[in-house]
């Protein structure tokens, strides 16, 4: 994994002796959560390393740092920054110039939220960053997270105000994603503990550096294939941060051969081909020559040889939830842990039964 930031006149130089060697390059951008010391970033370029991505180049101005003997890439993550602060510095466009990132995974906002600024006032900021990552990179894709949930003993209302503005993140990504540069929410937020998984009600323990590092991996991997045609990808569940699974085994390559009807489980994301689903025009999702289907009520949802039915029709509703037959695909009791199976079970709208596509 390349960490390290090219100075401009020698990628100038490397652009002219091998102008078809290009790696993805990842911004890092954030606060102290990102930065100091960040190892999420650590176990993310390693799960990206051990999955056929070594080729990617963490970039920023901000060193590695160590992170027992991982080191974590460069990154442009500092400490006490806030979205608002960074605009009215200008500071975003020097660092953009040097680094020239393909992709930005942006954890930014929570010492706004620590200082009392509105939701609106950090959205703003967002829109004036985003703008001036578009006129840096025209096809820049932006990964912004939901934060992290705050819980420090000085700030009582910052559990609330951070909730308030997580909540509005879907509707400003929606307005402001592109064909070109899309803008991909991910949810930091969910199934995160700041008891369990911060050391002072902020920032991330080692419990909290892997569910971050977990949460970022799937969009990361699918922003780094580029727009273009439908395609194969993930499905996350909103509530366990686990993907949809229909391998013998957490993403074994046989589970997309045609074989006899076996059930879905949920495991940690991985870039295999038991995870790759793809949505057809009829409503199907594939996988390989197999079809999710929907049993009955309160039962396994199973991959069956594709028939053209309609219990293997589903349809993406507004809130993210999968419906066939009229119930909802469903993490049965709400389960975070590898293996969990997947059901059929009446809508209700929790998180369990909500799914992101990447």
């Amino acid at each position: 994994m390349c960490a390290g930031l090219v100075t401009p006149l020698v990628s100038a130089l490397l652009m002219l002796v091998s102008p078809a060697a290009t790696h993805p390059r990842v911004m890092a951008l954030g606060d102290s959560i990102t930065g100091s010391p960040g190892c999420w970033r650590a176990l993310l370029a390693g799960e990206l390393d051990g999955t056929g991505h070594a080729d990617v180049d963490f970039v920023g101005t901000q060193p590695a740092t160590d992170c027992g003997g991982a080191p974590s890439p460069a990154h442009e993550g500092h400490g006490g920054f806030r979205a608002a602060g960074i605009v009215l510095e200008n500071r975003l466009p020097g660092w953009l110039t040097r680094a020239r990132p393909d992709v930005v995974l942006m954890h930014l906002g929570t010492n706004d939220v620590l200082a009392g600024e509105s939701a609106p006032a950090v959205l703003a900021a967002y829109t004036e960053l985003l703008g001036q990552m578009r006129r840096a990179n025209p096809a820049v894709r932006l990964l912004i997270a939901q934060l992290i949930p705050l819980a420090p003993p000085t700030c009582p209302d910052c559990p609330a105000r951070v909730a308030e503005l997580n909540a509005a993140i879907p509707g400003w990504a929606r307005a402001h994603g592109t064909p070109r540069s899309p803008v991909t929410v991910v949810d930091q937020w969910t199934g995160f503990d700041p008891a369990v998984d911060t050391h002072d009600g902020v920032h991330p323990s080692p419990a909290g550096e892997r569910k971050l590092a977990r949460r970022w991996y799937p969009p990361l991997v699918a922003a780094l294939a580029g727009a273009g045609a439908p395609r194969a990808g993930s499905l996350v569940g909103a509530g366990s941060g686990l993907c949809l699974d229909g391998a013998d085994g957490p993403g074994d390559v046989a589970a997309a051969s045609v074989g006899a009807a076996t059930s879905v489980r949920l495991w940690d994301c991985r870039d295999v081909a038991g995870q790759r689903f793809t949505t057809a025009t009829t409503g199907e999702i594939r996988l390989g020559e197999r079809c999710l289907q929907a049993v009955a009520p309160e039962l396994p949802v199973l991959l069956a040889a594709c028939d053209g039915d309609a219990d293997q029709r589903w349809a993406l509703a507004g809130d993210g939830q999968l419906v066939g037959s009229g119930h909802c695909l469903d993490a049965l009791g709400s389960g975070v842990d590898n293996g969990t199976p997947v059901i059929l079970w009446r809508c209700n709208g929790q998180q369990n039964q909500r799914w992101d596509r990447f």
